[in-house]
């Protein structure tokens, strides 16, 4: 071990999407020596495939748009569970944030007059979400990672962490190896935050891409941090239904919100018996849930989800509005979307629940280590808007990023000891050294078939026990994984330890989904299918203690007055 690869920082961020980029500018513009570490490329992250826009009360479109109506709506679609302070801080910066991204280079489609162009999106009063067609994830990231390379930041690709360090109380860096040669490399930091996405692989439908194993949120919680709301997960209601190899690849709500309709088997517009004020542009909960019941009750398609259809629009506004949606559909289904309808249907796509932190600081309980964008908790309550998710990644990467450097010049550099090294070196060889065990893939389809079939939309108190006790023998399953071949280019062992960090996640879903007895947002219990006022003042809390999952209830934090007449009024209709 004495021959291990080591770097030292200020600043280790961990995670190359527009949250970790956006924090390692802010570190390294506040004279923080920083680095990004990724397992997969600069430039792959999953924000590339955040198509619709980023939220941003401009007023380009709507003059009447403002900071108080988004942090409305952004409170609201959260059914009230948000922590009030991000969502304060989040309408108020977004829109210099996104200014800020047209001065580092990107180009946003503009209105008429030249300014930015904004669009419509479910849950949103007003046109606000800024957009490049339907690829703004990919303008962003592109963007982001141009200005990190200027400035000179280390970027580390191809690199799994497994482990956090610490000295006693506090982050002292992190234990990982690189993806191509298996070989360890440690990482000594003062500060390290987390933007590593979501959980999504832990279903078999989702529209996540692969590097979405929940990593960071294991990380922390290993490390003491706590997880917070996990049960709210999000099933973005338009998702590939057709061919198979497909299902699931997410289908952008702009083709919603410029236009588009559903449509079950029968030709009825079915969102009029569901939300006939908002139809479509209904907020993500209400849209998905909808399309499975039209499922379930045998008004579904021939694949098993509903016709989503923009073809009355003039086929070059499709085209140019949407140019991804029309090349992906017509590539892997064969369909024209200027022609025909796209069948669709809810798929997995994001977790409101993560890591608790502070609204300031994006500050996890643990002192030195942070978290921003979805590993983290808080900013969208029980449900998310469609649009906030990327201009949450500015806003609290960039305060993150401040805070973190702030913490680094405050310290000297803490020492993890060697034995925490050699523990983390075992583990990770370990599935190398058994002479049989199971596959990391069995474990992982049986993983994907138990959250999908028990923990999806619906759920109620017998699926989600057997949930528990079939999580339990996954669990037990995982400490006898057994790989074959080298440390060189093998996908199953990267797999094995990813199965460690979803099944932690997967079973703080699970237990949190359990205790919370109510319907709320995108978590929906059949069992008891209303709002319960006294779950509405309280978050559901996973921590560790004596090695062991447990959950405790802390209150939901009490709103200034000046606030709360905000969510009372009701500001002017379209």
């Amino acid at each position: 071990m004495t021959e291990l690869e080591r770097h030292s920082y200020d600043v280790l961020v961990i995670g190359a999407g527009g949250a970790g980029l956006r924090a390692a500018i802010a570190a390294h513009e506040a004279g923080a020596r920083t680095a990004v570490v990724c397992k997969s490329l600069l430039g792959k992250a999953h924000t590339v495939m955040a198509e619709g826009g980023i939220a941003a009360a401009m007023g380009n479109v709507w003059p009447d748009d403002n900071w108080q109506v988004h942090f409305r709506d952004t409170m609201r679609g959260g059914k009230m569970l948000n922590n009030w302070r991000m969502a304060q801080l989040h309408a108020q910066e977004a829109p210099d944030r996104v200014q800020e991204l047209e001065e580092y280079g990107a180009l946003f489609d503009r209105t008429p007059d030249g300014l930015i162009s904004q669009r419509d999106f479910g849950g949103h009063r007003y046109a606000r979400l800024a957009h490049v067609g339907d690829r703004t994830g990919l303008e962003m990231i592109r963007t982001l990672q141009d200005r990190g390379v200027h400035l000179g930041i280390d970027v580390y690709m191809e690199c799994t962490i497994t482990r956090l360090l610490k000295d006693g109380d506090r982050i002292a860096g992190a234990f990982g190896y690189w993806r191509e040669q298996g070989r360890f490399v440690v990482f000594r930091a003062k500060s390290v935050i987390i933007c590593t996405g979501g959980i999504g692989k832990a279903w078999k439908i989702t529209s996540n891409s692969w590097e979405y194993t929940g990593d960071g949120m294991a990380l922390a919680y290993d490390a003491g941090a706590d997880l917070m709301d996990m049960e709210f997960v999000q099933f973005h209601p338009t998702g590939m239904v057709w061919p198979p190899g497909v299902q699931g690849i997410l289908v952008t709500e702009a083709v919603r919100g410029e236009g588009g309709v559903l449509r079950n088997k029968a030709g009825e517009r079915f969102m009029e018996r569901y939300d006939p004020k908002k139809m479509e542009l209904s907020t993500r909960d209400v849209v998905a849930r909808s399309i499975y019941t039209e499922v379930r009750e045998g008004r579904g398609t021939e694949h098993g989800g509903a016709f989503l259809d923009i073809s009355h629009k003039p086929a070059d506004y499709v085209k140019r509005k949407l140019p991804s949606m029309y090349h992906q559909f017509l590539e892997l289904a064969d369909v024209d979307i200027t022609k025909g309808p796209m069948e669709v249907g809810p798929t997995c796509h994001y977790m409101m629940g993560g890591i608790r932190v502070d609204a300031e600081t994006a500050q996890t309980s643990v002192p030195g280590l942070f978290a921003a964008g979805e590993a983290a908790v808080g900013l969208h309550g029980a449900n998310r808007l469609g649009g906030n998710s990327l201009s949450d990644l500015l806003v609290f990467g960039r305060r993150a990023g401040l805070a973190a450097a702030a913490h680094a010049k405050e310290i000297d550099l803490p020492q993890a000891d060697s034995s925490q090294i050699e523990e983390a070196a075992q583990q990770t060889l370990a599935p190398f050294e058994r002479a049989e065990g199971d596959s990391p893939y069995a474990i992982h389809d049986d993983l994907q078939s138990t959250m999908q079939n028990l923990v999806g939309i619906f759920r109620d108190e017998p699926d989600l026990r057997q949930a528990l006790s079939e999580l339990d023998e996954l669990k037990a399953r995982a400490t006898r994984v057994r790989v074959e071949g080298s440390r060189l280019f093998n996908p199953g062992w990267h797999l094995a330890w990813d199965l460690h960090s979803m099944l932690t996640v997967a079973e703080a879903v699970t237990r949190s989904a359990l205790t919370r007895r109510e319907s709320r947002g995108a978590h929906s219990r059949i069992d008891y299918p209303g709002l319960d006022d006294a779950w509405r003042k309280k978050h559901n809390v996973v921590v560790k203690k004596a090695g062991t999952m447990t959950l405790v209830e802390t209150p939901v934090l009490e709103m200034p007055d000046e606030l709360k007449q905000l969510l009372a009024e009701e500001s002017g209709t379209k």
